[in-house]
């Protein structure tokens, strides 16, 4: 929930920092902006996953079960993936 927060806070702030190079957003905007930028109930269904986080507890339960592996990797701060 802090993640999602966080994420939501640096795309709005984002958006309101481009916004404001152009034009300010006016009052009554900004909860329409907001809610196009808030993620909607559902959209975030990545993170019921019960994701793993070592790799070869992961592959020991993969192999056993006989699926496959999705392994989801990011260098770099997940707020500015690089």
């Amino acid at each position: 929930m802090k993640r999602t927060l966080a994420i939501s806070f640096a795309v709005l702030s984002a958006a309101l920092g481009l916004a404001r190079a152009a034009d300010p957003v006016p009052p009554e905007q900004f909860d329409k902006l907001l809610a196009l930028i808030k993620p909607q109930t559902g959209e975030e269904k990545w993170q019921q996953i019960p994701w793993m986080v070592d790799l070869w507890a992961a592959r020991k339960k993969a192999a056993a079960e006989g699926k496959p592996i999705l392994l989801w990797e990011m260098d770099g701060h997940p707020l500015a993936c690089t």
